[in-house]
């Protein structure tokens, strides 16, 4: 009997595992367009950035702009004998609660658009982006009276004429082809409403509460500063202001970014966790 035949190696090369480019590699990387860079890498970029910040602010030519330990003990000062982290939790609540109130109107608007009959009545509100707040003060006092009401109320509407702009964007951006697979699904239109205009929209719905939430911040101190009976950090940034006490000024900004970026981080978590779905095709992920 003769022996088998012996089988031909394989002309296929073995899979080899590609080793991960270094930490060197990868912040080079960073200087060229459309590249994803390791968190690590990201972290000391962002390291080197703040530190390279920090000297030019440290060094600033300008003598008028406050050194950063001039700032820290503003801070301090602030802190300890003016009741700065009373206010500070005051504009919180405020900017929390007209978040809120604006949040329910603004998408109750926005889903409201896919009824023909509403389209006319949003794109007006939309348009009262172009209002100032200053000129509405008179009127809204006479319809909420003073105080924290006049306050919530003009926050709400500053923020709700540009949410109700964005969301009323994304709700008539949805592809024809979405209201179609689910037609042949032999869903009800009310059903097509929540499945696709609400629950398809609920990643890109928090994205535009996260931009609002910092509008808030933003249009939070001159707010304040129309209706100064509650207090808050806006009334104090007037006060330091008109007192030219420009360390004060800085150390009170300073505290409404570093608030301000703590609270668009937990919005940008909660969008993480009840949409993980959001960022499964972005080209930096």
């Amino acid at each position: 009997m003769s022996p088998a035949p012996e089988k031909p190696a394989s002309a296929e090369p073995a899979l080899q595992v590609k080793p991960a480019p270094g930490l060197t590699t990868q912040i080079r990387a960073a200087f060229l367009p459309n590249r994803a860079v390791s968190a690590a890498a990201m972290q000391i970029l962002i390291a080197a950035q703040a530190l390279i910040a920090l000297v030019i602010w440290w060094r600033s030519p300008f003598e008028v702009i406050p050194r950063p330990d001039e700032v820290i003990r503003a801070i301090r000062s602030l802190w300890m004998n003016q009741g700065l982290g009373q206010e500070l939790w005051t504009s919180f609540t405020s900017n929390l609660q007209a978040l809120a109130i604006t949040t329910a109107i603004s998408l109750a608007l926005s889903y409201l658009t896919v009824l023909p009959v509403w389209r006319p009545v949003v794109t007006a509100i939309s348009k009262g982006r172009f209002i100032g707040l200053t000129g509405l003060t008179f009127l809204f006092t006479l319809i909420f009276g003073g105080g924290h009401p006049l306050k919530i109320s003009l926050l709400v509407f500053g923020m709700t004429v540009f949410f109700v702009t964005s969301m009323a964007a994304v709700v008539a951006e949805i592809p024809k082809e979405q209201f179609d697979y689910a037609r042949s699904l032999r869903l009800s239109e009310w059903r097509i409403v929540w499945e696709v205009v609400v629950l398809g929209t609920a990643d890109e719905a928090i994205e535009v509460l996260r931009q609002n939430a910092a509008m808030g911040w933003m249009m939070l101190t001159m707010v304040e500063s129309i209706s100064r009976s509650e207090g808050g950090v806006g009334a104090m940034l007037l006060n330091q202001n008109k007192h030219f006490h420009l360390a004060e000024v800085f150390a009170i900004q300073l505290l409404i970014l570093v608030l301000g970026m703590i609270q668009d981080y937990g919005i940008g978590v909660f969008k993480r966790i009840v949409c993980p779905y959001s960022a499964l095709t972005l080209e930096r992920q």
